[in-house]
């Protein structure tokens, strides 16, 4: 089947392919349709990113794991379940081609090719439609907070929200994103498979699917993209045209691909991640509100 191209609609500056399902991107980086061969670009450096925190004046702290990849001066990202990745995954990556890594039968490995790929062939430039978003110097909590602010904003202002004044399914659970909600009067569902509470004591929800119905517009954590639930999201946020907006870590340069195919925007973050120090630093924000 003929694989079709759009440069209007997303705003990128290539004749990028449409693709409207992760499996149909894999398929069209491996055929070379985003430019170099995959099987000729070859990973120079594997590494994990393990991080425990609690913010200042929070209650409950929290651990990330994150798998990277280095292809030139990219770098790709998929975070894992903290302890999940085996010892000899990093062993797996270092020196493979990436086409051999989209193969792999680890997903987060497979995702983190696939993120490194993208990110060295459609850096985040205003050429490829990506908008730069300082984030100022400061605190663990404060710098948390200021991209909890970028994220939120590429949300449609409620009254523009299919299913006006239903909840935004938050999956991914990130307390400076509920605070931010609750500081706009946004209701919100909070989701994720560790289950929990959230800062404010409401009961984590596990069950995403139950939830799509429930919601006018969805926020979800990059995360998704790793554990193989992306997907349904797209799917559902396609049919049904509700907005999808991505916050992104895992897969930042991955899930602009599909903007105009169920996304509605991106907050990009390639690693180093806001978390790892208090200096200055960019994410970049593709669609949304401008």
């Amino acid at each position: 089947m003929p694989v079709q191209h759009t440069r209007d609609a997303r705003g990128f500056g290539h004749d990028d392919p449409v693709v409207r399902t992760v499996a149909e991107l894999f398929d069209a980086v491996r055929a070379g349709a985003y430019g170099p061969d995959p099987a000729h670009e070859r990973i120079s450096l594997a590494f994990t990113t393990t991080q425990a925190v609690r913010h200042e004046g929070r209650a409950r702290g929290y651990r990330n794991e994150v798998l990277s990849l280095r292809l030139d001066a990219a770098l790709g990202s998929c975070a894992v379940e903290p302890g999940a990745l085996p010892a000899d995954a990093l062993d797996d990556c270092v020196g493979a081609t990436v086409a051999d890594l989209l193969s792999h039968p680890l997903l987060p490995v497979r995702t983190a090719a696939l993120d490194a790929y993208l990110a060295h062939v459609r850096p985040h430039t205003p050429g490829n439609g990506a908008r730069p978003y300082p984030l100022a110097a400061g605190s663990s909590l404060s710098r948390s907070r200021a991209r909890a602010r970028a994220v939120v904003d590429l949300l449609p202002a409620d009254s523009a929200t299919p299913g006006e004044h239903l909840p935004v399914l938050v999956i991914g659970v990130v307390n400076s994103l509920l605070e931010q909600l609750r500081s706009r009067g946004r209701a919100y569902l909070p989701c994720d498979l560790k289950g929990g509470a959230t800062e404010w004591g409401e009961p984590v929800l596990t069950d995403t699917a139950a939830q799509l119905e429930r919601c006018g517009a969805v926020l979800a954590s990059g995360m998704t993209l790793g554990n193989g639930t992306f997907q349904g999201l797209l799917d559902h946020a396609a049919e049904t045209g509700k907005p999808l907006v991505m916050f992104a870590q895992t897969g930042s340069a991955v899930l602009p691909r599909f903007l105009g195919a169920g996304v509605s925007a991106v907050s990009a973050e390639p690693y180093p991640f806001f978390w790892l120090d208090g200096g200055p630093g960019i994410i970049h924000r593709y669609g949304g509100r401008s």
